[in-house]
């Protein structure tokens, strides 16, 4: 199945569903299962739309109702796609269930249900259901469909294969529709200019929706018109964007204290990113604050980034760049913002995001750069990619290494560094950065890793001296990378 003119990149996720709906990945008889997810706002529904047209299956998207009103519903579109007549109709979700493999023993059909947590919050037996349909003497072993549950609750999605679920073992695909990367957003935005691609990219990242949807098509022409675009959408109370952030807190059902949360988050978006610096700044203990992470992290609103070298420790990032962006600006003067005084709020508070949001952004992108082009730029494919601190008991000063790039592991070898990075977004990188690099490495070597091939790379988002310049040509062990080259294709 080609994928249609008008779904944009996406093109490992077409050929993942096209070919689980088409019934090429194997020629098992029976029935077979697919879990979508991600979170909101990707395109998850557009793109299962779009795989319905093209292929001829049914589209069913659930809604927040009752178990009877829901049941009407998936009754009257599967009447609607079928043309045949339910008498009587479904009593429970056995006979839906039942019924809806039953019909359908010709040929792969994709029957998608959007939402699906809307139906288990109501129906918690749903899963158990489809999966005795699937089992052994179940209506689904004489059936062709191919049933796909999609949903953008990451923790009820994630919990549908885990452990003990019911359905643990009986998905044929597992597809998580992830943002667009940085380069693929860029070009989404029709974006060409990479300072203003990356200063656009550190509010809205890649999330689709987020383009035409929430900002009525509206993108920065250069980047002079990127702080009058900040002012007219994102501070814009008009706009849908304005209040999105908040919304996407409000949508995750295991959240129950706000409050807490949205503390958590700036906490994380202010700077303080390991568990005791969170506790300290929301006034709150340590163990206190270990449910609110966990919940954040399984909802993919956050992520726990260990330090590669030191075991058992840990950061916390937002993966959601425009949560970052509303807790560390738009929140602290939110009520002016609401009262259309975006002018004098951007004016006092772009400092504080070129420093709290664009700079801690721009790292996370050179890791990104360096995890999908390491094997080209250092030889070797990485196994790990993040970033670290190195204690210096001479100096007793940390180093922070912004970009660390390993290899992989192998037996009764010392655990080889490919590359030791800065990152830089507004200060032009020169021989002093190179020297810190170069010191930790030396202490590295000391603690007993190979750093034979380690190259020191600086990510410079404001460029780099005419000396280092010079001597990055002349030595192939320092790697300078501008904007140009992060955004040029590999």
């Amino acid at each position: 199945m080609d994928k249609p003119s008008r779904v944009f990149d996406r093109t490992r996720e077409w050929q993942g569903l096209a070919s689980f709906a088409g019934g090429s990945r194997g020629r098992q008889a029976g029935a077979t299962l697919g879990v979508v997810s991600g979170r909101r706002r990707q395109g998850k529904s557009f793109l299962l739309q779009a795989l319905c047209e093209v292929s001829g299956g049914m589209y069913f998207a659930a809604t927040e109702a009752t178990e009877a009103e829901s049941l009407r519903l998936f009754t009257e579109a599967f009447t609607r796609f079928t043309r045949e007549f339910v008498e009587p109709p479904f009593r429970d979700w056995n006979d839906a269930t039942a019924h809806m493999f039953r019909s359908f023993h010709d040929r792969p059909v994709p029957l998608v249900i959007d939402e699906f947590p809307f139906l288990s919050r109501v129906s918690p037996a749903l899963p158990s259901i489809i999966q005795r349909e699937l089992g052994p003497g179940g209506s689904g072993q004489e059936s062709s469909a191919r049933l796909v549950l999609c949903g953008s609750a990451m923790s009820v999605m994630g919990d549908l294969l885990a452990g003990q679920a019911p359905l643990r073992g009986r998905a044929g695909l597992e597809l998580i529709v992830q943002p667009f990367r940085y380069r693929d957003a860029a070009q989404f935005w029709g974006i060409t200019d990479p300072r203003l691609a990356l200063l656009v990219h550190a509010i809205v990242g890649g999330t689709p929706a987020y383009r035409y949807e929430f900002t009525q098509g509206d993108a920065p022409e250069n980047l002079d018109d990127f702080d009058p675009w900040v002012i007219r959408t994102v501070l814009n109370p008009q706009m849908p964007l304005f209040r999105e952030a908040r919304y996407l807190l409000a949508e995750e059902s295991d959240i129950r204290d706000p409050a807490l949360y949205h503390s958590v988050l700036a906490a994380i978006a202010n700077g303080n990113r390991t568990n005791g610096g969170i506790a300290n700044y929301i006034g709150r203990k340590s163990d206190q604050i270990t449910h609110p992470l966990n919940v954040l992290e399984d909802s993919a609103l956050i992520s726990r980034e260990p330090d590669l070298f030191r075991p058992g420790r840990s950061r916390y990032r937002i993966v959601e760049p425009l949560i970052t962006f509303y807790e560390a600006i738009m929140r602290r003067r939110w009520s002016e913002l609401e009262i259309h005084r975006a002018e004098s709020v951007w004016a006092g508070m772009r400092q504080t995001f070129l420093a709290q949001v664009i700079g801690p952004h721009f790292e996370a992108i050179c890791r990104e750069f360096a995890l999908h082009n390491g094997a080209a730029l250092f030889g070797d494919f990485p196994a790990e990619v993040g970033s670290a601190t190195v204690t210096d008991p001479v100096q007793r000063t940390q180093i922070e290494i912004d970009t660390v790039v390993l290899a992989a592991h192998e037996p009764n070898r010392p655990r080889r560094i490919l590359s030791l990075g800065e990152a830089k977004w507004g200060e032009t990188i020169g021989h002093r950065h190179v020297e810190r690099l170069a010191r930790a490495r030396e202490l590295l070597t000391r603690k007993g890793y190979d750093t034979n091939d380690t190259v020191l790379a600086c990510y410079g988002g404001a460029g780099f001296t005419p000396e280092l310049a010079a001597t990055a040509a002349q030595d192939n062990h320092i790697l300078l990378v501008d904007l140009h080259r992060l955004y040029q294709a590999q």
